[in-house]
């Protein structure tokens, strides 16, 4: 059990500090190119769903390490919390290597950073999800809650958008598609969420009957 708790915490640190360095590499990277002023520039920075995504993985992680038992820790390492940011962690990989990867093409540094942010954070943090939570407490009625922060997410970036002009993704962007396009296609990605947050669910029930399955052997 204590080899167990030593591999969660060694896995969730080096978890955490993969994204640390992409959450990071990106800010500065960003900023070096950026003709924003310092305030814009930060807000504009953390209006990206990828870098909050990251960024709630880096929390999880770090919670897990340290400071578990303190009362946001266990908000931040709970079962329900960990599913609930694996699940916007792996949108945010799907999103991107399905709609958005062609769009630009980075180089050196900035594609190391790339790849961490959308693909390896996803990743690994799905294993980490996969081999260290307990996931007994997760039910389907928590697939509702998990829409929340999307949806504020994007009622945020349509409010921000519309005085702006910034908008982080082409589809969503108000001003060259319309109101109307831009809610079906986020209709069409809400449903991509409660796809992958179903799945998340079916697969934790399943890896439960397995785990019981053999205690009982």
């Amino acid at each position: 059990m204590e080899t167990q708790s030593s591999l969660k915490s060694v896995f969730a640190g080096s978890i955490g500090l993969i994204t640390l360095f992409a959450v990071a590499g990106q800010f500065v990277l960003s900023a070096l190119v950026s003709k924003l002023g310092r305030i814009d520039y930060i807000i504009q920075f953390f209006s990206y769903f990828t870098i909050l995504g990251n960024v709630m993985v880096l929390l999880c992680c770090f919670f897990t390490v340290f400071w578990s038992k303190s009362r946001i820790g266990l908000f931040f390492t709970k079962p329900e919390t960990i599913t609930a940011v694996t699940l916007y962690i792996l949108i945010v990989g799907i999103i991107y290597n399905t709609l958005l990867r062609f769009l630009s093409h980075p180089q050196g540094l900035s594609m190391v950073v790339d790849e961490l942010l959308h693909v390896v954070t996803p990743l690994s943090f799905f294993l980490f999800w996969w081999r260290f939570l307990d996931k007994g407490t997760i039910r389907w009625s928590h697939i509702f809650y998990w829409l929340i922060f999307p949806l504020v997410y994007l009622f945020y970036t349509l409010w921000h958008g519309s005085f702006s002009g910034f908008y982080p993704y082409p589809f969503v962007n108000v001003s060259e598609l319309g109101m109307d396009r831009v809610l079906l296609n986020s209709f069409g990605v809400t449903l991509v969420f409660v796809a992958i947050g179903a799945l998340l669910i079916v697969l934790g029930k399943w890896q439960n009957k397995r785990h019981s399955q053999r205690i009982k052997k």
